[in-house]
């Protein structure tokens, strides 16, 4: 295992994660090597005296597969494999050879398949580029260039019919979205740094049987569930991929359906591994694919996890307003659920609206429907002719009298959920 250090960017973090990511793969790492450079080497990545030094430790060790602990050129990859003459797998080889093996649905190993398909074309054009000046005469051409164009055009089009299935498979996501939207029933999506315990908290919400283990990348294939036992009406809950620092673009693109599913919740709780001393740089990772994904503007609540391994007590903390901004919990032994089921009723906004509301003439359907959920405790009607209304609702019903058109849709926003 091959650690370069460029500017002295390497941590003790990316170090320890690295070589978990290698233990997810199902190796065994039998020695690490750091490598220091001011610049990355064009050639090798890092400098010849380590590969000497890398290549030693593969023969002594009899070792049959090296990891680099960042992402290769094609031409770095080529020139270590030739050198070492051991297969070489990068941070982005590794880690998209570890969602082929966790994939289970049909869809998840669509994703992976085409995420390994655009990294492989990478190689094929900027690995292979020796072979195009292999070029005969006018109007003849070299073996090499004819292999490498039937090659490139044979990807180009599993590439395609891939593209083309998961169009498909996210036509049937987006119907699934309006059943649900016409449900009423609001989306909390589950978001995290991966092995940040977001499957154990998931099935701690929901009484799943979602699959949890200690190890990166445990859930690819994501998962929509009920969380019953709240005040008010009940939440769906998703469990998505976790995510990681130098997330590989491939994975970001072909996951975009999945990881867009957070685009229709209502809340995103991002879980936190509050006992790891990086949480910091998590935080910033996760908020960052948030960002790309164009999910930075929903509602997020913060959910620090494993506080059975910190000096912190469970519950919540609330900003100055009293409006809950974190809550500290174990979803392994349970500590703190009650709090955070709380959170979710006040920060989703479910439970009960109970007040006074005030009605011109001008929007009867909006009166009719509140008469017509039995809304309406009370009625009275003032000098000006202005109808009072109190009224008592869920707010799962508040939303779908916003749908109502014109003014009476409009005022029952400003009025219910301001």
């Amino acid at each position: 295992m091959l650690h370069p250090v460029i500017r002295m960017s390497d941590d003790e973090d990316s170090r320890e994660e690295f070589v978990r990511l290698a233990e997810s793969a199902g190796l065994n790492v039998v020695g690490q090597l750091s490598a220091p450079r001011d610049q990355p080497d064009p050639k090798f990545l890092v400098g010849s005296g380590k590969v000497e030094e890398m290549a030693s430790l593969v023969e002594s060790e009899s070792i049959g597969l090296v990891l680099v602990n960042a992402r290769l050129s094609p031409v770095q990859e080529r020139n270590l494999v030739r050198h070492l003459r051991v297969n070489v797998l990068d941070r982005t080889t590794l880690i998209l050879d570890i969602f082929a093996q966790r994939a289970r649905s049909h869809e998840g190993k669509l994703q992976v398949e085409l995420a390994q398909l655009r990294h492989l074309a990478t190689r094929l054009v900027r690995g292979w580029t020796h072979l195009e000046r292999q070029r005969g005469g006018i109007g003849m051409r070299g073996p090499g260039e004819t292999q490498l164009e039937t090659d490139r055009r044979l990807l180009a089009g599993r590439i395609r019919a891939l593209t083309q299935r998961l169009d498909k498979v996210e036509q049937r996501r987006s119907q699934g979205r309006r059943a649900r939207d016409r449900s009423e029933t609001p989306l909390v999506a589950l978001v995290g740094y991966t092995n940040a315990g977001k499957s154990t908290l998931f099935n701690r919400l929901t009484a799943s049987g979602v699959m949890a283990r200690d190890q990166l990348f445990a859930t690819l294939d994501p998962t929509v569930r009920r969380i019953e036992d709240l005040p008010g009406s009940a939440l769906l809950l998703s469990d998505t991929v976790g995510f990681i620092r130098d997330l590989p673009h491939e994975l970001v693109a072909a996951f975009r359906a999945t990881l867009e599913e957070t685009l229709s919740a209502s809340l995103v709780v991002h879980l936190i591994d509050g006992a790891s001393p990086d949480r910091g740089r998590h935080q910033a990772v996760v908020e960052d694919v948030l960002n790309d994904i164009g999910a930075s503007g929903i509602e997020q609540l913060r959910v620090f996890n494993k506080v059975d391994m910190t000096d912190r007590s469970p519950g919540l903390e609330r900003d100055e307003n009293g409006q809950v901004k974190a809550v500290w919990v174990s979803a392994q032994t349970g500590a703190g659920m009650e709090a955070l089921k709380r959170a979710l009723v006040e920060r989703v906004g479910e439970g009960r609206v109970h007040r006074w509301i005030e009605l011109g003439p001008q929007t009867p359907r909006l009166r009719a429907a509140l008469f017509e959920l039995g809304a309406v405790i009370q009625e009275r009607i003032d000098d000006r002719g202005q109808c009072h209304l109190e009224v008592e609702l869920d707010r799962r019903d508040v939303r779908s009298l916003t749908r109502l058109s014109g003014r009476d849709g409009k005022l029952a926003f400003e009025l219910l959920l301001h």
